[in-house]
């Protein structure tokens, strides 16, 4: 398998404060990586260097292959697609102008492909196609979130970034949009880092989930294998509800969302 990102010696510390002493890790081309740990334990920073918004102390990141210091960055950023918690659109654009924004730069003289993409990555996500003359101030949160998620992936990236995208909407739109999101994953085959402090949520998205404590990897393998075979105390501490969830006997068993183990219904 290809590898999508590689992280090689990374090393990210600001003055005395290491954040990551020295992250080495290959994510290969289309796995859902759910990126969880602590609060401070290097999780936004990391996916930050990927696209270039930080940068290491010292190290090299590669891009399908390509060191990440060779390549500009806007050139760079505009073929990652990046979403975070909150959204964070352009106010005064329109739905449609805030999902076009990156395609029509790479599409200057093709208006009819940029629509086209707006078109069909609203489907996707799940935005009605009225909504496209709306402002984000007339969206409710999980609509705004939708957008941002469209916007990221219009540009048609090999990668998408997600830094804690749902963590600002309600429990009911959470899960709706993690069922798009696995659906989209399924879909498009592309890679997506996705940054969260809930291990529930790291164990239903992720095809593999990095645990990180002080900027270090605790585990880095399948939902299944975090659950079932903790590597560190750390690891069977963050997953002890779900251990105990999956370990109860009874007649009356479900197949466990996380580790595919059987547990009660």
């Amino acid at each position: 398998m290809a590898i999508a990102i590689e992280f090689s010696h990374i090393r990210k510390s600001y003055g005395d404060t290491v954040i990551i002493p020295d992250l080495n890790l290959q994510i290969e081309k289309g796995e859902f990586v759910t990126i969880v740990g602590s609060s401070g334990c290097g999780k936004t920073t990391a996916l930050k260097m990927i696209n270039g918004l930080y940068e290491p102390t010292s190290g090299d990141i590669f891009v399908n292959g390509e060191n990440i210091k060779n390549i500009d960055m806007i050139r760079l950023r505009r073929s990652i697609g990046y979403a975070i918690q909150g959204s964070v659109l352009f106010p005064n654009m329109t739905v449609e102008e805030n999902i076009s924004y990156v395609p029509s730069l790479w599409n200057k003289n093709d208006k009819e492909k940029t629509k086209k993409a707006v078109d069909k990555w609203m489907e996707v996500i799940g935005l009605d196609s009225s909504m496209k003359d709306r402002y984000p101030s007339e969206l409710s949160g999980g609509q705004q979130q939708r957008v941002g998620i469209a916007r990221a992936l219009a540009a048609s990236p090999d990668i998408l970034l997600m830094d804690e995208p749902f963590g600002a909407v309600d429990a009911i739109t959470r899960e709706q949009l993690q069922n798009e999101l696995k659906s989209l994953h399924k879909k498009t085959g592309i890679t997506i880092l996705f940054v969260t402090h809930d291990i529930e949520e790291a164990l239903k998205l992720g095809t593999k989930v990095l645990v990180l404590d002080k900027g270090e990897i605790e585990q880095y393998d399948k939902p299944s294998e975090i659950v079932q075979n903790p590597a560190t105390d750390f690891v069977k501490k963050l997953v002890e509800k779900q251990r105990r969830a999956c370990n109860l006997p009874d007649e009356r068993l479900r197949e466990c969302e996380y580790c595919g183990a059987y547990m009660l219904s």
